[in-house]
């Protein structure tokens, strides 16, 4: 499983009140949940908790906070709105701001991408990818397209319909049997030079004429932000073509400048049939997801449906849409976009750096503000760790010394072990230079204890 936090033991319990009660997202039982740090206020790339310490916040909350933490236009812009109207849903209504956030997306979103759906997370904005992709075949009067390919590994959300189309078998296994017609296929760093063909061959292997859509990440983030090779995105695309199967870029991660772009795909040439969005459209400062579908798909469902049979109540909030508009209106205005695309050189030099004084790293990839240092689970001798020694040395040594340089990042293994970077997109040279000064503490105080050094 994938641990946050940079991980290990916090010191003394929690005296807030709630330990007992509040069950956490994705963190293992065998943890003392009361001694896991508790985060009280942020401050742009750093954040603080409940016993004063600070950190910098080397992960944007979850691959979220944009704009840092602490931004006072984004809450003021939220009181204002919640005066002016609290809450209404777009069921049979409209509102200005989904409105006028529908209108600024179509605005940002690479060509035809158009028409936006509004949800609350990423997971439910995958699942609506979903039921847009088999409605509008249907709608084309071919509704025995319904299968969806993805890739292994991958991570797509937490619903039924998202986690089936997630290519972890560790993460469905306790809520199986899912539902059926979901197919996967390797990525990108299983097999760099054929991964594209996987992709047609998997369509070919279940009949063309069933296949509804492929959704994948412009980078892929399970597994350590997989990097694509150049032409992969063009050669998927020309595919999809091919046979009548729908693109999706599942962006819920890239969007909205984690790649140094609004959407991220815009960096491999290429516009899909939808892409979804989350976490960085609003920097988390409250819930929002949504899809953008284009005018193919707009056109012929308002054409051959009667709806789109879906909904969500709070889509497109009239709160979280001011928040929206707010926080794209700073990454224009502070240039952010600019600032990413300026410094993942500097942020990839200095990782790179890390790496040159670590037999233990053995890979580091990403782009924009997006990137992950590879380790290798072994000994200096070459000796393979066994399940406790990995659980000692990488999600205990490792981790805690990543917390205790003060640097929140994340341990990732659900394929080979890696630390991710997912900074705030304000972080200067002095902000990405710390995060890699602290990863190089950490993983020297890890080699020394796995005999690397003397």
């Amino acid at each position: 499983m994938d641990v946050m936090r940079g991980l290990g033991e916090s010191g003394e319990p929690t005296s807030l009140p709630g330990v007992d009660n509040l069950m956490l997202h994705f963190t293992p039982y065998a943890e003392d949940w009361s001694k896991l740090p508790v985060i009280v206020s942020g401050d742009g790339c750093h954040i603080t908790d409940d016993r004063g310490n600070t950190y910098i916040d080397g992960l944007a909350g979850l691959f979220t906070t944009q704009v840092g933490h602490g931004r006072s236009e984004l809450a003021e812009v939220a009181a204002t709105q919640m005066k002016e109207l609290g809450f209404f849903p777009n069921w049979s209504f409209q509102h200005p701001r989904s409105l006028e956030l529908a209108h600024k997306i179509a605005e940002i979103s690479p060509g035809d991408l158009n028409s936006t759906f509004f949800v609350s997370s990423g997971s439910e904005a995958v699942e609506s990818v979903i039921k847009l992709a088999r409605q509008f075949h249907k709608a084309n009067g071919e509704a025995e397209r319904y299968k969806i390919i993805s890739r292994k590994i991958a991570y797509h959300g937490t619903t039924m319909g998202a986690l089936s189309v997630t290519g972890l078998p560790t993460f469905k296994a306790p809520f199986e049997p899912l539902p059926a017609g979901f197919h996967h296929v390797s990525n990108t760093q299983q097999d760099p030079e054929g991964a594209a063909d996987a992709i047609e061959e998997a369509i070919e292997f279940a009949s063309p004429e069933t296949v509804a859509a492929v959704i994948i990440e412009p980078v892929q983030n399970a597994g350590g932000c997989l990097v694509p090779p150049p032409d992969y995105w063009k050669k998927v695309r020309e595919i999809c073509d091919r046979h009548g199967v729908l693109l999706v870029s599942d962006a819920v991660i890239c969007a909205f400048g984690r790649l140094g772009e609004w959407f991220g795909i815009e960096r491999f040439d290429v516009v899909p049939d939808m892409t979804t969005f989350a976490k960085g459209v609003t920097s988390g400062y409250l819930p929002m997801g949504g899809v953008v579908v284009n005018d193919k798909i707009s056109s012929t469902l308002k054409a051959h449906a009667p709806m789109f049979a879906h909904g969500s109540t709070f889509g497109g909030h009239p709160v979280s849409s001011a928040v929206a508009l707010e926080n794209i209106a700073i990454i224009e205005r502070e240039k952010l976009l600019q600032n990413v695309h300026d410094l993942e050189g500097h942020f990839g030099e200095e990782l790179n750096r890390v790496a040159e004084n670590h037999p233990i790293v053995k890979e580091v990839r990403g782009m924009g503000f997006f990137w992950a240092v590879e380790v290798t689970p072994e000994r200096a001798d070459g000796t393979p760790l066994d399940e406790d020694e990995y659980q000692k040395y990488f999600k205990g040594v490792l981790s805690r010394k990543l917390m205790e340089g003060g640097l929140v990042c994340r341990f990732d293994d659900k394929d080979e072990p890696v630390i991710q970077f997912s900074p705030a997109l304000i972080s200067d040279r002095e902000i990405l230079s710390k995060i890699a000064d602290i990863t190089d503490s950490a993983i020297t105080e890890l080699e020394k204890q796995l005999g690397y050094r003397g």
